[in-house]
């Protein structure tokens, strides 16, 4: 029992991970109908945001122009540093929907998920040409403390990933389903071409819906650099992969359905990992995902005519 309880402390934090990437996927899919390709690209460049925005902040506290305690110090710059990188990542959102996406917006689908993909290898290469090849140390701002309960070892790090995570989409879930501005984007994924009908600015809606979906890829990679200190120009390109995965798996359109997706994307990669060679994780999850979308084709919380629809 502690050994499952253990991995099951792991698989939430991965699959937080996820969980915040995929929720973009899903966002921009269900009011836009298209894939955005670079998201897990986007990912990454929150991830370096927050580690320039960190690295600043830091150099800022120790000059003593305020005196805090350490521990104070390092929890206020992790808050800011989550609403600066969130902020400035949604303006990355909504310059690649400005520039990349609305001049394809009636152009065949397959030309925008062409048009996602270059612009990720634009992100990548663009890292590298700036910064280097070299690896970053994102800066801990959290001294890990560990607490063991009936011999499972839960860190705080862990507790506060997921915290966060659960926050997050519960109060994007809340946005879309009760303010006018979720109203809209909720009747864009239901009819599109109806809503332009009805005096909804259509620019306006798709820059937020990019802006939140890049705003929460952003604090996915300042949790990840949290946990795994190690950022790399080319982080984003599998975990992007596996979030798209994880949106089609929770339904067009639903932020709870990619948010428990991409949870259960972590479990089983974290359980299959424990039982097979780490070699087959990848296998194993893929099939198992591959079985559920063949009997329930449009997700968890997708609506039924939401699988008839193609690119």
């Amino acid at each position: 029992m502690a050994f499952f309880l253990q991995n099951l402390v792991n698989a939430l934090q991965w699959g937080s991970f996820y969980a915040l990437i995929a929720i973009g996927y899903s966002m921009v899919y269900g009011v836009l109908f298209l894939f955005n390709f670079a998201h897990g690209d986007i990912f990454m460049v929150g991830a370096y945001i927050g580690f320039f925005v960190s690295t600043g902040l830091l150099a800022l506290a120790s000059t003593g122009v305020v005196a805090l305690p350490e521990g104070v110090t390092l929890a206020l710059v992790l808050v800011l540093t989550l609403i600066i990188s969130m902020i400035l990542n949604s303006f990355v959102g909504m310059l690649v929907e400005r520039i990349g996406y609305r001049p394809l917006r009636n152009a065949p689908r397959a030309s925008a998920a062409i048009t996602g993909l270059m612009i990720g290898i634009i992100l990548e290469t663009g890292n590298l040409a700036i910064l280097g090849p070299q690896r970053r140390l994102f800066p801990d701002l959290i001294p890990t403390q560990t607490i063991t309960v009936a011999g499972v070892s839960i860190t705080n790090k862990k507790m506060l990933i997921v915290g966060i995570s659960i926050l997050l989409t519960v109060a994007l879930h809340q946005f879309v389903q009760r303010s006018k501005w979720g109203m809209a984007m909720r009747a864009m994924a239901y009819d599109y071409v109806v809503v332009p009908l009805m005096g909804i600015p259509v620019n306006t809606v798709a820059l937020m819906t990019f802006g939140l979906g890049s705003a929460l890829a952003a604090a996915g990679g300042i949790l990840y650099g949290t946990a795994y200190p190690v950022l790399d120009p080319n982080m984003g390109i599998l975990f992007g992969w596996k979030a798209f995965v994880a949106a089609i798996l929770g339904g067009r359109g639903s932020i709870l359905g990619a948010g428990v997706a991409g949870f259960l994307l972590g479990f089983i990669e974290i359980f299959v990992a424990t039982i097979f060679p780490s070699t087959m994780r990848n296998l194993i999850a893929f099939s198992i995902i591959m079985i559920i979308l063949t009997f329930r084709p449009h997700g968890f919380f997708g609506e039924p005519y939401s699988a008839r629809l193609r690119l």
